[in-house]
């Protein structure tokens, strides 16, 4: 499968219920900028991913071998099981914003906090190690990330409530464990 492809899916697949799509939520409702927000989130997850990736990258290059595809295979089975946990509901006190600009900078510098250490971010540093092609991931990851968020923000609380979150944690986790059973036994994706 290509890098792209699998980050995409990964990541939009884990991020549904996660609390920066919680916050997407919030600063919908909050705001009523949809597009500002929905670039405010493009732009924290391009910077967060790159970072992240990058770290990943490194580790790639640092690790080699049977190090690799131990420490690899072991992350993508313990985010498996991080994904199957629910965040819980972590609402944004941010204020009305009077502008299409406020609103792009409340949702850049939101989305980018909230998703330092996220099981997105990690698995993006993960992904970056495995495949390696940054931008693919960078770029995969970051289509993942809008994938399950603009539509949220458009669509507000109608669509949240008929997204069956628990069968789409239990779909990412499975994708997460095939993806560190298939590295741990070394078949390369």
């Amino acid at each position: 499968m290509d890098a792209f492809l699998v980050s995409t899916i990964v990541v939009a697949l884990a991020e549904c219920g996660d609390k920066t799509q919680l916050l997407a939520l919030a600063l919908a409702a909050r705001l009523r900028r949809p597009i500002p927000i929905a670039l405010g989130i493009l732009a924290a997850t391009l910077l967060n991913h790159a970072a992240a990736g990058y770290v990943g990258h490194l580790l790639g290059d640092l690790l080699d071998g049977d190090w690799q595809r131990w420490v690899l295979g072991a992350s993508f089975i313990a985010m498996a099981a991080w994904t199957l946990i629910p965040d819980n509901d972590d609402r944004v006190s941010a204020r009305e914003a009077a502008s299409g600009w406020a609103a792009f900078v409340t949702t850049s510098v939101a989305f980018f906090l909230v998703e330092m250490g996220d099981k997105t971010q990690i698995a993006t540093v993960a992904l970056a190690a495995r495949f390696d092609l940054l931008g693919a991931v960078v770029i995969g990851t970051t289509a993942g990330m809008m994938l399950a968020n603009a539509p949220v923000v458009w669509l507000g609380h109608r669509l949240a409530d008929r997204l069956p979150l628990r069968g789409l944690r239990l779909a990412a986790s499975l994708l997460f464990a095939a993806l560190g059973v298939l590295t741990l036994a070394g078949v390369s994706l």
